[in-house]
């Protein structure tokens, strides 16, 4: 059995959205021919709140790698833990593959800064590696136009350091091809070279059997009991803030035309904060108060733990999905959504590969954007309406086959498949 090593600047007990890519692929990859080996930074110098409990769903036997990194205290030079660990994640790497004890190197990004770690260990010890994309790298964020702050020189070190880093990459792979069609546009030469994949983070039925047997209390529905509870829990990042207006107004249409709706619906906005642990880092909370919709609707900005989100999802009325303005976005949260046996509620991008699944499982109703028009805020209402007092949701209509298409398993055999091909060209390129 082949060994890939995969970076993951941050990993289990982090409770960040992103250690779950590498987390469900080390589910199922052994079942593929193909050994994961955790190359992560080790907790105590993580900035995030920790959720231990999340070790209960790796696999068991799985090799984790946990190496220094500098801390942000008494000084905060940088935050990004990619760049901390850096230098610690080198050394693991190059021990790991000067031992034979690697065949190959996967990284995810972000953190992006581990990027170029591939083409360093390739240029020390021959490793072929690949980059995955859970983000596009090079594109515009807040405050990326700003000359001379940190984000501007962040977006001009990417611009600088991609090219460089996925130069010799053997393999490239994304949530979509969307997510890194931008850099193979700018750097033609990456396509001829390196295999290219797209897998979706999927999700594991191990998740939810775990949860369904630990059950949780769930405390942001205590005042609302009785009510249809509609949750949705996530970031909220500035492309799907116009997603989020519409459905806000669309909502407060509903109020007025019906004004009982307090005491028969509310909506949780939930980890949805400018960070994860702010407590006071609204993102929702003032378009609600704008729309004067304080008494349907909340906004919890802190991140949960992920287990704690999985029990509010299974025990909500309903589970909200929200896309964004951008095409290439297809929200991971999606299949947790399914997974959680509730109706689904989504506002999503046409192109998005979410619309797809959700529509083919039978699992939920979604409305529809694209990059210039949102639906009339008359016409969420009336979706809203529909999903809340009529709805037809039964889990034994439910397609669980078109589901398994897209889980967790299924995104770690077309990784695996990539993987073989790209081991299998970058020896055939030695061997020349």
């Amino acid at each position: 059995m082949k060994r890939v090593a995969i970076v993951a600047a941050h990993f289990v007990p982090s409770n960040l959205a992103g250690v779950h890519r590498s987390r469900l692929w080390s589910l199922h990859l052994r079942e593929f021919g193909w050994e994961p080996v955790i190359v992560t930074t080790h907790w105590d110098y993580y900035e995030e709140r920790l959720e231990p409990e999340l070790a209960e769903l790796l696999p068991p036997n799985l090799r984790i790698v946990r190496t220094k990194a500098f801390r942000t205290r008494p000084v905060r030079w940088v935050g990004d833990v990619g760049i901390r660990a850096f230098p610690w994640h080198y050394r693991a790497l190059v021990r790991l593959a000067q031992a034979r004890e690697i065949d190959f190197l996967h990284i995810t990004i972000p953190s992006n800064f581990s990027a170029p770690l591939g083409r360093l260990v390739w240029r020390r010890t021959g490793l072929p590696y690949g980059i995955d994309y859970i983000d596009p790298w090079v594109k515009p964020f807040p405050g990326s136009d700003r000359p001379f702050t940190k984000a501007w020189a962040a977006a001009r070190l990417g611009e600088w350091l991609e090219p460089w880093a996925v130069a010799k990459a053997s393999l490239i792979t994304g949530i979509n091809r969307a997510y890194y069609q931008g850099m193979l546009d700018r750097n033609p030469g990456v396509a001829e070279r390196a295999v290219l994949a797209a897998m979706p983070y999927g999700g594991s039925e191990r998740d939810h059997e775990y949860a369904a047997r630990h059950p949780r209390p769930t405390p942001l529905f205590a005042e609302h009991a009785g009510k249809f509870n509609l949750i949705y829990a996530g970031t909220m990042w500035p492309p799907a803030f116009g997603v989020r207006d519409r459905l806000l107004e669309g909502l407060a249409v509903l109020r007025r035309r019906r004004p009982q709706l307090a005491a028969e619906f509310h909506l949780h906005f939930v980890g949805t904060g400018k960070s994860p642990d702010d407590p006071h880092g609204f993102n929702v909370r003032p378009q609600i108060e704008a729309l004067g919709l304080q008494d349907c609707a909340s906004e919890h900005p802190q991140r949960r733990p992920y287990l704690d989100v999985l029990a509010h999802l299974h025990a909500a009325s309903g589970v909200l999905v929200l896309g964004s303005t951008e095409p290439h976005y297809s929200p991971s949260k999606i299949f947790q959504a399914v997974m959680s046996r509730r109706p689904v509620f989504a506002f999503l991008h046409e192109q998005s590969t979410a619309l797809e699944l959700l529509r083919a499982s039978n699992a939920g109703v979604a409305l529809t954007l694209n990059e210039t028009r949102l639906p009339d805020a008359a016409v969420v209402a009336e979706a809203l309406e529909r999903f809340i007092y009529a709805n037809g949701y039964s889990a034994d209509r439910v397609r669980w086959d078109v589901l398994a298409e897209h889980s967790a398993r299924a995104s770690a055999r077309v990784l695996a498949r990539a993987l073989d091909e790209a081991y299998a060209r970058a020896s055939a390129s030695r061997r020349i």
